[in-house]
Order: structure tokens, then sequence, then C-alpha cells
């Protein structure tokens, strides 16, 4: 099975991209984030032609969430249960036994701000749902823009980051606290070439000189880690003509 995740960070932009490297991949099940899009707007026959049924959950102009699947999917869910919030977010479906959890956790704006307050509850709520979740899963991802680079080695420049939204301590504990759930990073789980990163600001050639964070991520339970076979972050498509500032990461998995 092979599941990737991706910031489009629009899919009217971004939808010919996403066809396009479908086809060359091939995966099972794409997540998306930012997609921008009103419910009404989706594209879901252009997907369907592509062998893709979707699901999905969006606002204009912001935020946005989807999941594709190759496979029928079942016992979708929309936001983190018992927690109140508008924002489009959180997305949830079962593909061939598989649940997948499709994150776009919030960006936090800089550290203290109330942007920031709201970027540590929420994850709060994201932690205790989750447990809940991987009680009842047998197998278990969860993908997404996470808005976090858990460990210096996913920042270029690890002390211009110090301290700074996307790196702070308490974002990077928020993270630690959702791998001693038991979940495990995949791309983690193999030896990675460095500097490999996801995400690159459109400003200052950030792309061409490679100053970029490893923000997107897959985990996986203990069992469907196990089972993982390769992962890794997809460059090309951040080098396409009107590119996402975030590149797709894909994991592979034997199970299913």
């Amino acid at each position: 099975m092979k599941i990737a995740t991706w910031n489009v960070n629009s899919l009217r932009v971004r939808l010919g991209h996403i066809l396009d490297w479908a086809t060359v991949q091939e995966p099972d099940v794409i997540c998306l984030q930012e997609t921008k899009s009103k419910d009404e707007n989706f594209p879901t026959d252009e997907l369907q032609e592509a062998g893709y049924a979707s699901v999905y959950s969006g606002q204009p102009a912001y935020n946005g969430v989807a999941i594709l699947s190759k496979s029928p999917v079942s016992d979708t869910l929309i936001g983190i249960p018992d927690y109140d919030d508008s924002q489009r977010r959180v997305i949830a479906t079962t593909v061939t036994g598989v649940r997948v959890i499709n994150l776009y956790i919030p960006n936090g704006q800089y550290v203290g701000s109330d942007k920031f307050h709201y970027k540590l509850e929420w994850l709060q709520a994201l932690t205790r749902w989750l447990q809940k979740e991987l009680a009842i899963s047998q197998c278990l991802v969860v993908t997404g823009d996470f808005n976090i680079a858990p460990e210096d080695v996913d920042v270029h420049d690890p002390e211009a980051w110090r301290d700074k939204i996307l790196c702070s301590e308490d974002e990077r504990s928020a993270f630690s606290k959702l791998l001693d759930l038991g979940l495990k990073d995949c791309f983690r789980l193999f030896e990675q070439a460095p500097n490999t990163f996801s995400w690159w600001d459109y400003r200052a050639g950030g792309f061409r000189r490679n100053h970029g964070l490893r923000i997107d991520h897959i985990l996986a339970n203990d069992a469907f880690a196990a089972t993982c076979t390769a992962c890794n972050i997809d460059r090309e498509p951040r080098m396409w003509e009107r590119p996402s500032d975030h590149a797709p990461v894909i994991a592979e998995f034997s199970a299913k």
C-alpha cells in the first residue's frame, strides 16, 4: 500500500500537478492539505476519472483537507471529536482496513501569539483523540502538514530557527507526545540523505538554496509501521511551474 501526503496550497491551482504526479507515482491513497476549496467546488469527477474516490472537508481561501483513494472508503470523520473548531483541518477514513487520518495542523504564526496558543491547544485535543483511535485501530496512519520540524536535523539552519515557530520546544514536545502514544515517524525508519526537507519558503530562493524544513509527516502505529518498506520525499513537483511550497511525502507498506 502506497500512501502519500501533500500540502498542495490550493487544489484549484495544483489539480493538474496532482493528476500528473499520481499518474507517475500511482499512490493508493493521497492525503491533501490546504485545498482552499468549497466542498461544492471539489473536483470529484476529474479525480474519479483518474481512478480516485474522494472524501473532503473544505472552506474557501484557507485550510481544507481531502483523502483520495483507489479503493472504497468507509467510516469517514471530519474534525476532531468533542473539539469545537470551525477550521477545516482534519479528515479521517478507512481504506482496506487501514485507518487514515489526514491533518493540517495550525501554523501558529509566532511563538507566544494567540495563534500559537491555539496551535498548542489544538495539538492537545488531537493527542487525546489519537489515543482513542489507536486503542481501536489495528492499522493506523496519521499524515499531513504538521507545521512542526521535530528535530534540528529537520531544519536547514537550526540556530537561525532556534525557538522560532515550527521549531519551538513546545511544538517539538507536542510532536514527541504523539510518538509516545505509539506512533512511528516513517521517514526516520530509514537512512536518509542529510538536508532532506519537505517545505521551502517561496521567498529568497528558499528551494534553490535548499533552505527548507521537514514539516510534512507520515506516522504509523507500531503494527503498521513494522510493514513500512520505504519512505521518501519527492522534490520533483517543487521544481514545476507554479509549484506548491511543499513536496509530497510517500510511504510504502507491505501490508494491505
